[in-house]
């Protein structure tokens, strides 16, 4: 049974499954298929995603133009910080934000459906991050913002005021927020010209 706290911002929302522990360990359903389905989430994962990172890592705020993916994510060892911008421009919370620590002793979840940009900074020595995916990664199609949009306002700080974010070259030269701009629709359909 999954429990399913609503984020403020339609469509994303944070998941709790059942979770069992004992002396030998724990053991959780990471997803099956008809449990989601009564939460909501109907669409097909396609493609699995796992990244390793060390403690300052920040990635993103990634997107996907011509093959928007929706994404489960879930930290499979350590804790992230995880952030999804509502980019859908009909939305009423377009341009806003909902951050969440997910941590591998609780193994909670976060659905982000299309139409939003999303990245993490990983706040324990190392992390490993699992993500599902609803559509397969295009490298034509890859869009992003800056992770330090002053619009947007992402506070990183608040979660961890030690860490000095350690980005990629790429992801470090991002463009702003627009918030005059066309993203997504509320389908998250990529509408933007190019």
């Amino acid at each position: 049974m999954l429990q399913v706290q609503k984020c403020g911002i339609s469509g994303l929302l944070e998941i709790q499954p059942a979770f069992f522990t004992d002396e030998r360990g724990y053991f959780f359903e990471a997803y099956n298929q008809a449990e989601f389905a009564k939460i909501g989430i109907h669409e097909p994962f396609v493609q699995d995603n796992q990244s390793l990172s060390r403690k300052g890592t920040l990635r993103g705020l990634h997107f996907q133009t011509r093959h928007p993916q929706g994404k489960l994510v879930r930290a499979v060892s350590g804790r992230v910080y995880d952030v999804a911008v509502d980019l859908r421009c009909d939305s009423a919370t377009f341009g806003k934000y909902y951050g969440v620590i997910l941590d591998s002793s609780r193994q909670n979840m976060l659905f982000i459906p299309k139409g939003f940009a999303h990245g993490f900074l990983a706040l324990t020595e190392q992390c490993i991050q699992s993500y599902k995916c609803t559509d397969f990664y295009d490298p034509k199609g890859e869009g992003g913002l800056m992770w330090n949009d002053e619009t947007i306002g992402i506070d990183w700080k608040a979660v961890a005021p030690e860490i000095e974010p350690l980005l990629s070259e790429k992801d470090g030269k991002h463009p702003a927020f627009d918030p005059m701009g066309q993203y997504f629709d509320l389908k998250g359909k990529w509408i933007r010209n190019n």
